[in-house]
């Protein structure tokens, strides 16, 4: 019989600060950013710029009517001598004393000395135009708005509507982009119901039914075929679901089972799929035990698993936290500046972890109201909140101070802070 003593278990590494777990997530994620490939304007929507947007031409191309009048030449009276529509080139204007009619967008015949606006002018019985035109040129030049080959949207902007209109006054048909992210969930917990009220020591699952909308608000792309669960308690079915999850998806999110428990699973199944941490807990309060994992196949593609705690409040401080900055490292968007605001009343700190703490903002005097009902289990503070006022470890918000703030991710066009 062996006399050695039993070996002591192995310590856990402590947990990473909150900031950076931040910049670490980020930066694998840009280090493993999507692909890019060339796409119709038509199907850019959504997508982010792989290479800065520039224009083919000058902007205008040609000098432009930006009102609809007469280009005249010389002084006045004119006689009119032709009409100028949009999309044609003119006969240039050689000698005084003569106008073309000309539209809004027209090409300004060479020659011009004045535009005259319509409104502003009048005819005499043998048809010859009079009028006063104004001191500033009524015609845009050549080059105003861009010059041939400027940069005019930098590399990592998301692509919307107004970009990509942007892009068709420049010439462009396509775009070079990355496409959104994949994005799947596995829900863990055989406690968990999937319909109607709790009951019998069974709890509804909240997060399977919200947890995809964050994702698509962060740019992803989540079918109703990857959100799967709840999956069952084993350590076969968590190896198998990943498994399934990762053949298709750049992230997978898991909820639940992040910790060290009889029935939590992750961190062997995590071990089985030879998956290594960038990030095993936080030093956040709440979230703490939240981590994200990359799994790097045979062929060299990386993808990443975000475990998420169980707890709704919790998991939601983790998709701020590891999923929104991964995702904008993925997509190579810029890691977003936080905004800040002053606190109208005081916050707590949480000793030598992060506090994130949800808040409410005042958007017409910029100050921001902790909420209630902030329990890690709890959601309703959640649905009446703006965002997580930042509270530094070993500090505490007091009235006046200014703190940042992690938004809730919005949807396009929602209003940002």
């Amino acid at each position: 019989m062996s006399t050695q003593p039993p070996s002591a278990p192995v310590a856990e590494p402590p947990p990473a600060g909150w900031e950076e777990a931040r910049s670490r997530v980020y930066a694998v994620g840009l280090a493993a950013a999507l692909p890019s490939t060339p796409r119709p304007l038509a199907e850019a929507d959504g997508h982010t710029l792989a290479e800065p947007l520039t224009t083919r031409t000058d902007l205008p191309a040609f000098p432009t009517s930006s009102v609809d009048g007469w280009a005249v030449r010389g002084g006045q009276p004119w006689r009119v001598v032709g009409r100028v529509l949009a999309g044609s080139t003119p006969a240039p204007l050689t000698s005084d004393g003569t106008t073309v009619e000309i539209a809004t967008g027209a090409m300004v015949p060479e020659g011009t000395t004045a535009i005259v606006r319509i409104e502003h002018s009048a005819r005499d019985p043998e048809g010859l135009v009079t009028g006063v035109p104004r001191p500033r040129p009524e015609w845009r030049l050549p080059g105003e708005e861009a010059r041939a080959g400027e940069e005019l949207v930098a590399s990592g902007t998301p692509v919307d509507p107004a970009l990509i209109g942007l892009a068709a006054s420049c010439g462009q048909d396509t775009l070079q982009v990355r496409r959104p992210p994949r994005a799947a969930l596995l829900v863990f917990g055989d406690e968990l119901l999937t319909s109607g009220p709790p009951a019998d020591g069974r709890v509804r699952d909240s997060l399977g039914p919200s947890v995809p909308s964050w994702l698509r608000r962060y740019g992803c792309q989540v079918r109703a075929a990857d959100v799967v669960g709840p999956v069952a308690d084993t350590l076969p079915a968590h190896v198998a679901a990943l498994r399934s999850a990762l053949g298709t998806a750049d992230l997978v999110c898991t909820t639940g089972g992040t910790m060290h428990g009889p029935v939590d699973h992750l961190h062997p199944a995590l071990e089985a799929l030879g998956a290594d941490h960038v990030v095993n807990t936080v030093a956040v309060r709440p979230g703490f035990p939240m981590l994200l994992a990359r799994v790097t196949s045979d062929d060299g593609r990386v993808r990443f698993v975000a475990g998420l705690p169980g707890n709704p409040q919790s998991a939601v401080v983790a998709l701020v936290s590891l999923v929104a900055p991964l995702l904008a490292g993925l997509q190579g968007r810029q890691l977003p500046v936080l905004p800040q605001v002053t606190l109208a009343e005081p916050v707590p700190g949480r000793g030598d972890y992060t506090h994130l703490a949800l808040v409410r903002l005042d958007r017409a005097t910029g100050t921001a109201y902790p909420v209630r009902h902030v329990g890690s289990a709890m959601l309703r503070g959640l649905a009446g909140a703006d965002g997580f006022a930042v509270i530094p470890p070993g500090t505490s918000g007091a009235v006046g101070d200014r703190v940042r703030v992690v938004p809730l991710p919005l949807l396009p066009g929602e209003r940002t802070w």
